[in-house]
């Protein structure tokens, strides 16, 4: 059976989305909204699709199961919320939304609607992640010690005055932490737990937005772990991704999307972490050329949609990087300690 998606946007990251779907032989690209007309109708000589510049109409479009959300991201939840009431899935983009509240009401309709939403966290498709999940879940690295995460990239000027969003408080939320570094966020709490208490500070040090492109956090996690977090766009010529999580067994480093090296304290074979990196330059731009991972969180949702389960990352999971967010934020304008909000799980 043929599903039939509506993609919201139509600049870089609508691009990746548009190139995962048509990876897949039972996906049709049906509509395209944005608010750029011609900008919209290149993208559906590129890619299918029937252009709409009026979203109540790309809204009634049919068929259409579906939509994938890349457009500014203050927008996804009011984008959402208008989608599901119409009886469709939601897949966005990260984050959710840009505050907590609004993240909430779009999570809230979604259930209200009785349609799936999910979030494109593609740590959670990774297959070496996965598999890392798995390894933590049965206690292999025993008792969570530390955690160490440092996202230290690079953007250049260019990437914000381009842009008439990014890097700004009304549509981007903030910087370095809620765009790019919020990727980071959700797999420190899938892999390693809720965070209780937070203590940050962050800066605006080379680049002319309202935002920041320089953040310092330490986290507390709920198992009594301790982390350390950097996030910036600030850091010339930027540096893949790292997360070293240690356990009282053992230390696992994962650089830029997978498992690079695991220290056991004694001897194990039974843990395989393979995997293959994506080919995306992530630490020096925002351009994604690999569309594997975004693949995969797809077709987990599309397979969700058919078995009425829940996605690798659904609403209420994405929540939890946006709590966590919202408290280091809070903690870099008061230069207090915060506590992110706790996230219940559905009724």
């Amino acid at each position: 059976m043929t599903t039939h998606i509506g993609i919201i946007g139509a600049g870089n990251i609508s691009g990746t989305h548009a190139r995962a779907a048509r990876a897949m032989s039972d996906v049709e690209i049906a509509a395209v909204f944005g608010t750029n007309a011609a900008k919209v109708r290149a993208f559906c000589a590129a890619h299918g699709g029937t252009a709409y510049s009026d979203f109540a109409a790309f809204l009634k479009h049919r068929p259409m199961e579906l939509v994938l959300i890349g457009s500014p991201s203050g927008l996804h939840a009011e984008q959402g919320i208008a989608a599901a009431r119409e009886g469709l899935h939601v897949l966005t983009e990260k984050p959710l939304d840009i505050s907590l509240v609004k993240a909430e009401a779009l999570v809230l309709a979604s259930e209200a609607a009785g349609v799936k939403l999910g979030v494109f966290f593609q740590d959670r498709g990774e297959s070496s992640l996965l598999a890392l999940k798995r390894a933590i879940d049965a206690g292999s690295f025993g008792k969570p010690v530390l955690a160490d995460a440092r996202v230290k990239w690079w953007r250049p000027e260019e990437y914000y005055s381009g842009s008439t969003w990014r890097g700004t408080l009304a549509m981007d939320g903030g910087g370095a932490l809620i765009n790019q570094a919020i990727h980071t966020l959700d797999l420190l709490l899938w892999l390693w737990g809720d965070v209780v208490r937070v203590q940050a500070a962050k800066r605006t040090a080379v680049h002319r937005i309202e935002a920041e492109d320089t953040l310092v956090a330490t986290l507390e996690f709920a198992s009594g772990a301790l982390g350390i977090l950097q996030a910036a766009t600030s850091v010339y010529p930027g540096f893949p991704r790292r997360v070293e999580l240690t356990g009282s067994n053992g230390t696992v480093a994962i650089e830029h999307d997978r498992v690079v090296s695991v220290y056991w304290q004694e001897p194990k074979t039974h843990s395989e972490f393979g995997g293959k990196a994506s080919g995306n330059a992530s630490a020096t731009s925002a351009t994604v050329q690999d569309d594997r991972g975004h693949r995969e969180i797809l077709r987990d949702f599309l397979y969700a949609i058919e078995s009425n389960l829940q996605p690798a990352c659904d609403g209420r999971e994405g929540l939890r990087s946006m709590a966590l967010a919202e408290a280091i934020y809070e903690s870099c304008r008061t230069g207090a300690p915060a506590t992110p909000v706790a996230i219940p799980k559905p009724a």
